[in-house]
């Protein structure tokens, strides 16, 4: 038996059912309780490999009220398995609120890894670039949504979003309109189901390709976003190159970007890509 008053965070599949662990198996098959984000979904699963157990709705509309349930029984000495429809509680799905509400009840919380969407698209990409920011859902909204991409605009590394079947062409038409039209996008659509699709372009030929055949426009999607073609560093003279580094050793990089323009007279944008370019590499050669 498995100890009692522990939290498991429990991964599931995101398609193919038989990604799921032995280990989810078996946590699944002996706690006391599953709180699951759609019980009707979970059940499903459950039935799947013949596991009967009492289930608990843990949803967006109800995570507050449900995780001050979840922490009375968990301190009356039960284990609870916290699961949602697909992947991971608490990535972009609900359970988060759950989990920071037990961990501060001094609560032991056990995660259980599983499938993952963003590993899963990121793996099949052939994205060579190192590093990689995981926004999850961009704002629903087409004016927020731009705000946010502009203010990702100078990240230098691969962003990868998740988006739904009914906003895919307005989000890609704001990628490109933002993020720019060279960009190139990934797409992920339907990863470990029967549809499964990867697809690789430049961002202004994406809505097009998504407009030619209207099945690619359903399901799930990844979006990986691949940064700007990074400047050569020939492209900022030698004396520049080494004034900023010297400056980013001793300062905070958007000041040390500001006196290097001060000093050189190049062009702040053109040093502040440069800068960033120099802080992933000096973070991957430690």
């Amino acid at each position: 038996m498995h100890p009692s008053g522990i939290l498991y965070v429990v991964a599931t599949p995101i398609g193919n059912l038989q990604d799921i662990t032995l280990r989810a198996l078996d946590i699944l098959k002996n706690v006391d309780a599953i709180a699951a984000e759609d019980t009707r979904h979970t059940s499903g699963l459950l039935n799947h490999f013949g596991i009967s157990k009492k289930l608990i709705a843990v949803h967006e509309h109800n995570e507050h009220q449900s995780a001050e349930k979840l922490l009375i029984q968990l301190s009356a000495g039960e284990s609870i398995a916290l699961v949602t429809d697909a992947g991971t509680p608490g990535i972009s799905d609900p359970g988060a609120v759950v989990v920071d509400l037990v961990r501060k009840a001094g609560i032991k919380v056990v995660p259980v890894p599983g499938a993952s969407a963003v590993i899963a698209a990121l793996s099949a990409s052939g994205i060579t670039q190192n590093g990689f920011l995981f926004y999850g859902f961009l704002p629903a909204s087409g004016a927020a949504r731009r705000k946010q991409l502009e203010a990702l605009k100078a990240q230098t590394v691969t962003l990868v979003f998740y988006e739904a079947p009914h906003r895919i062409l307005e989000c890609v038409a704001d990628l490109t309109l933002v993020l720019g039209a060279e960009r190139r996008i990934t797409f992920a659509r339907e990863l470990t189901k029967t549809f499964e699709t990867f697809y690789s372009c430049e961002l202004k030929d994406a809505v097009v390709w998504l407009e030619a055949d209207t099945n690619q426009q359903r399901g799930e999607f990844v979006l990986l976003v691949e940064a700007p073609a990074q400047k050569e560093a020939d492209a900022i003279p030698e004396d520049a190159v080494r004034i900023l580094k010297l400056l980013l050793a001793e300062l905070p990089l958007k000041q040390a970007v500001k006196l290097a323009t001060d000093i050189t007279q190049l062009k702040k944008n053109d040093l502040y890509e440069f800068a960033l370019q120099l802080k992933n590499e000096s973070k991957h050669d430690e």
